[in-house]
């Protein structure tokens, strides 16, 4: 869809020819959308804009995908990387969820929990998209659309916060015209504070400049820099012993502070070239290259049942001593045409693309490991910590065994198209498809082997829109998918490709002039190939078969009179394996029908904000709820979250012109909540109350 970096989202109901109209020398294009209204779209498509990010005073990824009920948190490797499953598929456990940034694969690698500076809009593509994305997960696919320069003007914001654990966070967007056609923007945050676990600080900070070059009126230049680092302990979470959430305080943290910090580290590059032939034709090409690495040391508990005391005794958590060294490449070309024309009375609208995508990751890991542990065995020789009374620093390190070092290479290139054809004036059609060729190299440095394994598929797509009248609007899709697992099992078989098939319907409301819209759908899901965590071999997967996810989804979002502002997200999703794996080591035993660890089968979110005038000045307030149900917390086994339900209220005020105060509190009432699990020995602990005041400037 074509549109302003500036928008706020995409106009729901606003006609192809008007979007047209509205494009100017500042616009850009977004990949894989082509020119359509959301109406017509055979998709559910949920857009997070700044609006909504700014009010709620949200600062990473993770939490602004808490909007949308479709998604859910997943494990984040002890707080260090973005991990979220869509409509209850996540992908690997052992890798970040990746995601788009404007079109563009980005989100694999290791740069740390990703920071909503410099994030336009985040848009949630849900569903059989994968003629057209390709390499996606079945249940949809996070695009980040960017700050980008806009040519001829010149704007800015300053803010500077502080959040409750003395934490401290300044910010600033200048976007500064240097002639008509030549217009840079300059985007930078620092951060550094403590958090709410015993001893755990953090730093982050990052520089995300964009630079727009208009070369006549129908081309556009656009370069994006990315620069950030992470510093912070390595914290896998709380214990909770025999099913009692209440073991250990929220707070205790169960590593060691000489350990020191895990630091994440990223530089990425995108440049993209848009040319308009006409108002029919335009061609995408961009090129987009990202470095990551992530190192340093983490006491985490053991999670071995043979090899952990607190069986045992009730209060001696034995831990292994690990040291990470993780690094990725990531390059990605691709070229796209979008164009739209006529056969007889039928009106065509196409999309024709290619993409080469690398990917390349390093890892290298060495670990100390403590005994099979009887009643006699030592806290010294199990790294273990007294959880009642955690005295840091009683055991000296441990030396470290490398046991760990492999390489993944995965290439792969894809060529699509897509045509909706429309019909008639009420009724359209899209029909698509993707053909990928896969080559992924295991090479396990440890022992000196290479594992290789080459693959090649087609994807089809297809889907029907009919307008039922103006304000509604049905819809139904198809889509087949195909994704390349990363890497191979302990006993180095490489990973076949994930496939995946997926339907779903749905129904499209757009009213009061498009002011309020929304999509209620219903979805199956279904893929093969599916990899779960190896609870017996760190840093590995096993292959787990099949799995289904089938569910309901509602998203309303709008303005309604009186100048208030709503938003509804609610998603039923019964997502469960499909077949009957024991592990070969006998860690556990999946059965047909397992949940999926860290899916509810319920979550909501709904917000309403109202704005008025305070005296003579603009502002607004806002409360919030989300819901969360319980769901599972560790892959083959009864242990269960429990449900949680968090309120939050937020608002600004204008002070003077220009200068503007906000303020928010999350989880208003400070509920005791788990943000997911690995196991019962990593379970990551909920934010207490966090309270948040500030002072933005604009020019």
């Amino acid at each position: 869809m074509a549109c302003s970096p500036a928008a706020a989202e995409i106009e729901a109901e606003a006609p192809a020819e008007e979007e047209r109209e509205a494009i100017t020398v500042t616009g850009v294009r977004q990949s894989y959308r082509g020119d359509f209204a959301l109406k017509e779209i055979p998709q559910a498509i949920a857009t997070i804009d700044e609006a909504v990010i700014e009010e709620n005073n949200i600062l990473r990824l993770t939490d602004a995908l808490d909007l949308n009920a479709s998604i859910s948190r997943q494990n984040t490797l002890g707080g260090l990387w973005d991990s979220f499953a869509v409509r209850g598929f996540a992908g690997d456990e052992n890798l970040p969820s990746g995601y788009l940034v404007n079109g563009f694969n980005a989100g694999r690698g290791y740069s740390g929990q990703r920071d909503v500076a410099g994030i336009e809009r985040v848009e949630v593509l849900k569903g059989p998209a994968a003629a057209v994305l390709g390499r996606g997960e079945p249940g949809g696919s996070i695009n980040l659309v960017t700050k980008q320069a806009e040519l001829g003007r010149t704007f800015g914001t300053a803010s500077l916060q502080y959040r409750s654990f003395d934490t401290v966070r300044t910010e600033g967007d200048a976007n500064v015209a240097l002639t008509g056609n030549l217009t840079a923007r300059l985007i930078g945050y620092a951060e550094s504070g403590d958090t709410f676990r015993d001893t755990v600080e953090q730093k982050r900070w990052g520089f995300l400049p964009s630079i727009g070059l208009g070369i006549g009126d129908n081309t556009r230049l656009t370069y994006d820099f990315e620069w950030t680092r992470v510093e912070v302990p390595f914290d896998r979470g709380i214990v909770v012993l025999n099913g009692d959430f209440d073991t250990v305080p929220r707070s205790r943290f169960l590593g060691e502070p000489r350990d020191g910090d895990i630091v994440a580290r990223a530089t990425g590059h995108q440049l993209r070239l848009q040319h308009d032939f006409s108002d029919r034709w335009s061609l995408l090409l961009g090129a987009s290259h990202r470095d990551t690495t992530l190192s340093g040391f983490a006491s985490e508990a053991e999670t071995a049942r043979a090899r952990q005391k607190l069986f045992i005794d009730g209060r001696s958590l034995s831990r292994q001593r690990r040291s990470r060294d993780f690094s990725s490449e990531h390059s990605v070309v691709r070229a796209e045409l979008a164009g739209q024309f006529e056969t007889g009375t039928l009106r065509h609208r196409v999309l024709i693309g290619a993409d080469f995508d690398y990917f390349d990751s390093s890892q290298l890991s060495a670990r100390y490991r403590g005994p099979v542990t009887t009643a006699a065995t030592s806290d010294a020789a199990g790294y273990a910590i007294d959880l009642q009374n955690p005295v840091y620093g009683r055991s000296s390190p441990p030396s470290l065994t490398r046991f760990l070092d492999r390489l993944d290479t995965q290439r792969t290139m894809g060529i699509y198209v897509q045509d909706q054809i429309s019909l008639t004036d009420r009724l359209q059609v899209r029909v698509g498809g993707r053909y990928d060729d896969f080559l992924l190299r295991v090479n396990n440095r440890l022992n000196n082997t290479l594992g290789r394994r080459r693959r090649g598929r087609f994807s089809p797509q297809a889907g029907i829109v009919y307008e039922l009248n103006d304000p509604l609007s049905l819809y139904a899709a198809y889509g087949e998918g195909y994704r390349g697992n990363i890497g191979a099992d302990a006993a180095g078989n490489v990973f076949e490709p994930e496939t995946s098939k997926s339907i779903e319907a749905g129904v499209k409301l757009s009213t009061l002039a498009g002011r309020l819209s929304g999509t209620l759908a219903v979805f199956q899901l279904e893929k093969s190939n599916v990899l779960a965590t190896d609870t017996l071999n760190s840093g590995f997967s096993v292959a787990i078969g099949k799995a289904r996810s089938r569910g309901v989804e509602l998203d309303l979002n709008g303005k309604l009179p009186g100048d208030v502002d709503v938003l509804l997200s609610y998603a039923y999703t019964d997502a469960e394996t499909r077949s009957r794996v024991l592990d070969p080591n006998f860690a556990f035993l999946i059965e047909p029908g397992d949940p999926l660890i860290n899916i509810p089968k319920h979550n909501l979110n709904v917000q309403a904000i109202k704005h008025f005038t305070f005296g003579s000045r603009a502002a607004s307030l806002g409360a919030g709820v989300q819901y969360v149900g319980k769901r599972s917390g560790e892959t083959g086994t009864a242990f269960m979250l429990p449900s949680h339900t968090l309120a939050r209220v937020f608002g600004q005020v204008d002070v003077i012109d220009g200068l503007e105060l906000f303020g928010s509190v999350t989880n208003l009432f400070d509920e005791q909540w788990y943000a997911s699990s690995f196991s019962p020995l990593w379970v990551q602990p909920g934010s207490p109350r966090t309270g948040t005041i500030g002072l933005r400037a604009t020019f």
